[in-house]
């Protein structure tokens, strides 16, 4: 079998897939997968801002296109990348992690349908997407690459896959090119990976999109008392590997970090939003209190200059707590 080499990048990532792909010879001896996090209305120009003239072939591939060795394709903007046997496939299923293309829709697609010829590699990022994706990618045998952490732009996705999954190299992008290069032209261990578990074509299926039936989330884990950010129906809590992740019965997907980026976001919206409608009715109330102060004399315009005192009390705490907020998450 061939082998895939399946890239997950995100803050940071355009230097350092520049880096990698650099540094990989022309005629690399296997396919390459990248998925980098990017928002859905990016114009989907990174093939161009990644590929050099004498390296590699870097192109956002088409729904069915075949897989060949000696090029790199990239994940499309607001389209998960998902890699079937010697064929690639886009998908617009749920978003994981909060993004769409997320990395692991594609190293789970990987570890299903390459086993031991997988090879996963997570770069510079902030959160931890793909440690949830390189962890299953080992469990099938696979081999499980984080750029080391000290030499990351970004450490925190190449850190958090470290912590997860026992990987078999930490290594600074320098060496990075020649590591793939060998592993991919080394014969394959004699070893074959492990049975495909039914929970990984539960989601992979989700991740398809796929509605040809019930999609089955309910058979993954358990409810837990906690609404998914997006739709907000009830997340269903996995555990894999002594982690905790969670899967709404739509799809979307969270590990911990990402799920506390989202809620954290929400609470800080919901308190500008706070913020928003106090000095509104402060402004009001205001109004009232010059005109009740010409034409009435009986005290009211006097109790209205009370509330909005009260008023602007409110939202400067509410204020200060975002300061708190931010100068924590710095």
């Amino acid at each position: 079998m061939t082998r895939l080499v399946v890239i997950g990048a995100s803050a940071g990532g355009i230097e350092t897939l520049r880096g990698l792909l650099r540094d990989l010879p022309a005629n690399f001896p296997a396919p390459v997968c990248i998925v980098m996090h990017m928002a859905p209305e990016s114009p989907g120009i990174l093939p161009s801002i990644l590929m050099r003239p004498d390296g590699l072939p870097v192109l956002h591939p088409r729904d069915g296109q075949p897989l060949r060795a000696g090029a790199a394709y990239v994940a499309p903007p607001d389209q998960h990348l998902l890699a079937e046997p010697g064929v690639l496939r886009l998908s617009r299923g749920p978003r994981e992690n909060r993004f769409r293309p997320a990395i692991d829709p594609l190293f789970r697609s990987a570890a299903q349908s390459f086993g031991p010829a997988a090879v996963g590699v997570i770069l510079s990022g902030n959160l931890d997407d793909g440690a949830a994706g390189l962890w299953t990618l080992k469990q099938m045998g696979g081999v499980a690459i984080v750029q080391d952490p000290a030499d990351a732009l970004f450490p925190s996705m190449p850190t958090q896959a470290a912590r997860r999954v026992d990987v078999d190299y930490s290594v600074p992008l320098a060496k990075m090119a020649a590591l793939l290069t060998r592993i991919v032209s080394s014969p394959l261990p004699a070893a074959e990976g492990a049975p495909v578990p039914d929970h990984l074509d539960v989601e992979l299926r989700i991740a398809k999109n796929d509605h040809s039936g019930p999609l089955g989330v309910e058979v993954l884990a358990n409810p837990s008392p906690y609404a998914c950010p997006e739709c907000h129906g009830v997340l269903l809590q996995l555990k894999e590997g002594g982690r905790i992740r969670f899967r709404c019965h739509i799809g979307h997907a969270y590990t911990v970090d990402s799920l506390l980026a989202d809620i954290n976001e929400g609470i800080e919206e919901a308190m500008g939003v706070a913020v928003r409608a106090i000095e509104e009715g402060g402004l009001f109330m205001a109004q009232m209190a010059e005109h009740f102060q010409a034409s009435h004399g009986d005290g009211y315009a006097e109790r209205l200059a009370t509330a909005i005192g009260q008023a602007r009390r409110h939202a400067d705490a509410i204020r200060t707590l975002l300061r708190e907020r931010e100068s924590r998450s710095d």
